[in-house]
């Protein structure tokens, strides 16, 4: 399947969007699933306390943070607006 500009206005809102959300929010708090998921896999080591060793779900268990990077924001949002400057350039699909 070839990308029309259709396909390429809507990949570009999309990363708009999340570039946007990317710089209005300054810290992820990830729930207690993601946080075990990150740490069951990556091997990561959490400051656990006792409790939450023995009992995994337990909802003692600190929360991962994540700081995205001041850049990606802006990265994502131009990138975005390329893609939405490009689309409006392209001919418009056959109908």
């Amino acid at each position: 399947m070839e990308f029309n500009r259709n396909h390429y206005f809507m990949a570009g809102l999309v990363l708009l969007m999340l570039g946007m959300q990317i710089r209005f929010v300054e810290t992820f708090v990830l729930n207690s699933e993601s946080t075990r998921f990150l740490a069951t896999k990556f091997n990561a080591s959490t400051p656990a306390s006792g409790i939450a060793k023995i009992l995994p779900s337990s909802s003692s268990m600190p929360r991962k943070a994540v700081h995205p990077p001041e850049w990606l924001g802006w990265a994502l949002m131009s990138i975005g607006s390329v893609l939405i400057l490009h689309s409006l350039a392209m001919p418009r699909p056959a109908s």
